[in-house]
């Protein structure tokens, strides 16, 4: 792949994060997963030119239905950065996140860097000063979401913004996350159902390939950070007016509100 292709390919998301219209898929540009994801490590360098600021990771593709829908056999990762997050409960506004859908995930803030070129669960259990429930708004700028797997890694993962619940849990108390059920309703109507075990098979299964994948790809995770681990439960779209609340069992409830279209 030519940097023509790849500044194209960036410059065609950007416009649509600009304007607010999805657009075409980049794969007549881009070729497989090394240059989808120069194109989002292209992106990463604007935002952080302009002034953005880093604060953590997401992982996608988790589940192994999602894998085998898209071809593939690993996960992806996409950027978050400090404007993404949202207060638990806080609205989001309309047209802040393009087509938008969520899903309710596990996160995990880190208080140590991880910075080894093979991390064990130890290193992990070192790193890692709690864990919250987190609900992530995944987003397409790629027009009716017509993805495959470069056009997805290339818009940062489809990630749009994410709200973390407000009650830290120190790791050691949070139980075993791989049997933590979950539950998200729509006003009180459950939409979506799942456990710690369709995330990789274990939340920190999928953390410890984040950090091993960040240390080869040269931004490894750092103290401070935010690591979205990966939806527990199927992918929900939303409207303007919905409001979603995940409750995750030993670790507590995280709500995001979508704010209602303005009448004409």
């Amino acid at each position: 792949m030519t940097t023509d292709a790849i500044t194209r390919a960036a410059d065609r998301l950007a416009r649509a994060h600009e304007d607010g219209v999805p657009v075409a898929p980049v794969r007549d540009l881009v070729t497989d997963v090394a240059d989808a994801y120069a194109v989002q490590e292209r992106l990463t360098e604007r935002a952080l030119a302009a002034g953005r600021r880093l604060v953590g990771r997401k992982i996608g593709l988790t589940s192994a239905a999602v894998q085998r829908q898209l071809g593939v056999d690993s996960p992806d990762f996409g950027m978050l950065f400090a404007d993404m997050a949202v207060p638990d409960g806080a609205e989001i506004p309309v047209g802040a996140v393009l087509q938008p859908r969520a899903e309710a995930e596990i996160a995990l803030v880190l208080e140590h860097d991880l910075t080894h070129e093979r991390h064990t669960a130890a290193d992990l259990f070192r790193a890692v000063a709690y864990v919250v429930p987190a609900i992530e708004i995944v987003g397409s700028r790629i027009r009716d979401w017509d993805i495959q797997l470069v056009d997805t890694i290339a818009d940062n993962a489809s990630c749009g913004r994410y709200v973390l619940g407000g009650t830290p849990v120190p790791l050691v108390r949070a139980g075993d996350l791989r049997a933590a059920g979950m539950v998200m309703e729509r006003r009180g109507e459950q939409v979506s159902t799942g456990t710690g075990a369709a995330c990789l098979g274990h939340p920190l299964h999928a953390a410890l390939w984040l950090a091993d994948t960040l240390v080869r790809v040269g931004r490894p995770l750092r103290a401070g950070d935010t690591v979205l681990t990966g939806a527990l439960g199927p992918m929900v779209p939303v409207a303007p007016g919905d409001v979603l609340e995940a409750r995750i069992e030993g670790l507590g409830g995280v709500r995001a509100a979508f704010a209602r279209e303005e009448e004409r």
